[in-house]
């Protein structure tokens, strides 16, 4: 088949909501032309479709298209999940516990390349929103057991001095491929995107006890001795990815 004739059947399904079928479309590929011929169209295909398909994960069955999306793809499409204003988070946790912990892969490849771009910092404090008390435990203390709420925060400086510190708890010990396991390896592999991703995560805490939505906590300075961050240059990632002409119009 045409590569640029399936690209446009894919984004006509997605358009249309037929998530499915467009997964279909691209695993016919795959079978027909291998698995080089499918990768060369994810290349090809805007973040925001890769993202439609991939985030419609199903524990259930393996996708030949979560198998084979490069770090860089996946990146791109994790930064522009929260468009679908998905409140529970979860397809996001779903579709990144199922993608970085796959078989194959290398799981700091995928979270480098997330660091890497503008709003990866927020995605990943996106993905542990549920856990806040728990991480802030795991930086303070290196153990997952939530604290009891003394108001007091590990501050920047100290996480810093403690970044190459070796583990209390080995990564075979809460190797869950899932949340315990994403935060040990930030911690410990990439510390400096474990800081910003929790000084994203504090803002998050404080606008949501404010009542605020992050955009509007980000208009505040806030103190970290109080444990309240400001946001406005927290990611690690400098460069944004860029839209094509088909972006333009997104079907999130």
């Amino acid at each position: 088949m045409n590569h640029l004739a399936l690209i446009a059947k894919t984004q006509t399904l997605i358009a249309a909501g037929d998530i499915v079928g467009a997964e279909s479309a691209l695993v016919e590929l795959a079978d027909a032309e291998g698995d080089s011929a499918l990768m060369v169209v994810l290349d090809l295909l805007p973040a925001k479709d890769i993202l439609a398909v991939i985030r419609e994960y199903d524990n259930s069955k393996e996708s030949v298209v979560n198998l084979l999306v490069t770090p860089e793809q996946f990146a791109r499409a994790v930064v522009i999940e929260k468009q679908y204003k998905d409140l529970t988070r979860t397809h996001l946790r779903g579709m990144m516990n199922s993608i970085i912990f796959r078989e194959d892969a290398d799981p700091l490849e995928f979270l480098n390349a997330i660091g890497d771009l503008e709003g990866g910092s927020e995605a990943l404090a996106d993905y542990f929103t549920e856990k806040w008390d728990r991480i802030e435990a795991f930086a303070f203390n290196a153990s997952f057991d939530a604290m009891k709420d003394t108001g007091e925060l590990i501050s920047r400086a100290d996480m810093q001095a403690r970044a190459y510190e070796r583990p209390q708890v080995e990564r075979d010990d809460i190797a869950d491929r899932d949340w315990m396991e994403m935060a040990w390896l930030l911690r410990y592999e990439i510390p400096d995107l474990f800081i910003e991703m929790l000084t994203v995560l504090r803002a998050k805490a404080r606008a949501h006890d404010l009542g605020l939505g992050l955009e509007e906590s980000d208009d505040e300075d806030f103190d970290e001795d109080d444990g309240k961050v400001e946001t406005g240059q927290t990611d690690r990632g400098k460069a944004t990815p860029v839209a094509r002409d088909s972006d333009e119009e997104s079907a999130i």
